[in-house]
């Protein structure tokens, strides 16, 4: 009995669920694996990266889904996915951002449609659909944190969590709704590890003349994947990049510079609260090797006792 990697849905015989396909499109009723081994994928995207606006350490490609063919082509122009294939030197990328990614929705993050394709050498390749792309040809307004700061992508990680609060109280039109979801996506990124939230993976984005954050993206559990695990933060908070406490997550950070409530702050710890068992349940069935979900599994409970967060 086969596992669909985009819905984590038993597909009998097939690689795909129903479901899965139809996630994609109503009318795919198959989806052939991708044309390309992990190692061409890599190469195409080395290839291909001065193309390509989103960069970083994970290679990527930009994809169209061909409905009349089945399948995922690589473009270099008008691509409404991102491919992330296997990384030569961290294991199982794919699988452990497709995860994460899951985990951040159960909790009311907003993510944009994602999910696993098989390739033809049987490796699995992360897909996601842009947000930034609308209709057949439109853009739709976006800047990472970066640009709105000035900065580049070699200086995104000169800058701190105080100050992502400050530009999200010059830019988005309501800010207090937008720091709440910083809140919680802060608190998320701790309690599953990740620790490469820079500059770039914030972003705000325009829609029907409202200024917001954009849907989260390039989480990650990257504690497990790197072999060095000396910071907990991207950027630091209170001038820390490690050892952070509940204190200076809860009571620093979200009720002094967010400016939350204790009420505010307090549904977003019970709704982490109520989503750690449906969290282990997606790591169990994952596509994560035994090791990794242990690894895991290990590191979130631990954080989760930092945060005094518990069923």
């Amino acid at each position: 009995m086969n596992l669909c990697p985009i819905t984590y849905k038993p597909c009998g015989e097939n690689r795909y669920s129903d479901a899965g396909l139809k996630l994609l499109s109503t009318e795919l009723k198959t989806l052939k694996d991708l044309e390309y081994t992990a190692e061409e994928q890599r190469k195409e995207a080395y290839n291909r990266a001065s193309k390509m606006s989103i960069q970083g350490v994970q290679p990527k490609l930009s994809a169209k889904l061909n409905i009349k063919d089945e399948k995922f082509e690589i473009v270099d122009k008008g691509g409404k996915y991102i491919l992330k294939p296997q990384h030569h030197l961290y294991p199982q990328m794919p699988e452990n951002e497709d995860l994460t990614m899951r985990l951040a929705k159960e909790i009311g993050l907003e993510i944009p449609l994602h999910g696993l394709v098989w390739s033809k050498d049987d490796t699995l390749t992360y897909f996601i659909k842009r947000f930034d792309r609308k209709g057949q040809n439109d853009k739709v307004p976006v800047e990472d944190f970066a640009q709105l700061a000035g900065l580049s992508r070699d200086t995104k990680y000169n800058y701190s969590m105080e100050k992502i609060v400050d530009v999200i109280n010059k830019y988005c039109t309501f800010p207090s709704i937008e720091n709440l979801k910083l809140f919680k996506l802060v608190i998320f990124n701790y309690l599953i590890g990740n620790e490469d939230m820079h500059l770039k993976n914030f972003s705000i984005i325009t829609e029907d003349g409202k200024v917001t954050l954009s849907p989260s993206y390039d989480l990650v559990n990257s504690t497990i994947e790197y072999k060095k695990q000396d910071e907990e933060i991207a950027l630091p908070l209170k001038g820390k990049k490690k050892h952070l406490t509940r204190s200076t997550l809860i009571d620093y950070f979200g009720m002094e510079r967010c400016e939350l409530t204790a009420k505010s702050i307090e549904k977003v710890l019970e709704t982490i609260s109520s989503s750690i068992l449906k969290w282990k349940e997606l790591i169990d069935i994952s596509f994560l090797s035994k090791e990794m979900k242990g690894k895991y599994y290990e590191l979130l409970d631990a954080r989760l006792n930092i945060l005094k967060i518990q069923l």
